[in-house]
């Protein structure tokens, strides 16, 4: 993986915004860092970051846009097939996701969530749908399962489920949950100011279960958390 980061490998003195579910306003803290650094023999770290459209980037580029994301699917399906929660004792604070590769150790924090859900795929007759992740393709997907679907009631941004290692709840792109608005159906008396309670997909309306809503804390503890 080294051949595919920039050379400048400098000392960083990096104010890290904690990855939290949406809703919560996050305690800033510094986290120091050399990009490369060797805690101990034969060992490098490297640090990421993950932005709300699913783009990954060595935490200290300070210009962070499509241009200097990393785009190589070889790459990103490596990396992302690799992330776990950070129980490495080092920097689990301010990088809470962990990728390892060797004796390489990635240490990973992001805008919202690790796992963001980009494109839609369509899958042969019968089969369910893809929802791809990271720019990973079909490579890094999980299946689309629209009863699932949760929109946060108090950011509006909507998530689905991914795997445990990937921390259960995927954030979908905003260009994407754009894209699935029209098929949100919502109780008549509240109009679209409430929360959704079904979703109509593939000629089927189905009752949204809001099974990830138990993944994030309720507006009493997000109240207290922006005091």
């Amino acid at each position: 993986m080294l051949f595919l980061r920039t050379a400048a490998l400098t000392c960083r003195g990096l104010t890290a915004l904690r990855c939290l579910p949406a809703g919560c306003s996050a305690s800033r803290s510094t986290a120091t860092y050399i990009q490369g650094q060797s805690p101990e023999p034969r060992i490098r770290e490297y640090f990421y970051y993950i932005d709300h459209q699913g783009q990954l980037f060595l935490d200290d580029t300070k210009v962070k846009n499509f241009v200097t994301c990393f785009k190589d699917i070889k790459f990103l399906v490596f990396f992302f097939s690799r992330l776990r929660s950070n129980q490495s004792g080092r920097y689990e604070e301010d990088f809470p996701f962990l990728s390892l590769c060797g004796r390489e150790r990635n240490f990973v924090r992001c805008d919202d969530r690790p796992v963001v859900f980009t494109h839609l795929l369509q899958s042969p007759a019968g089969e369910p749908e893809l929802l791809s992740y990271c720019g990973g393709a079909e490579k890094l997907s999980a299946p689309f399962r629209p009863e699932a679907l949760y929109m946060h009631p108090v950011s509006g941004r909507v998530y689905h489920p991914c795997s445990e290692r990937g921390g259960r709840v995927g954030l979908v792109r905003s260009a994407l949950a754009i894209e699935l608005s029209p098929y949100f159906v919502y109780a008549s008396e509240n109009g679209q100011s409430g929360q959704p309670t079904h979703f109509i997909w593939g000629g089927k309306r189905q009752t949204l279960t809001n099974e990830l809503a138990g993944c994030f804390p309720t507006a009493e503890e997000t109240s207290g958390q922006q005091d």
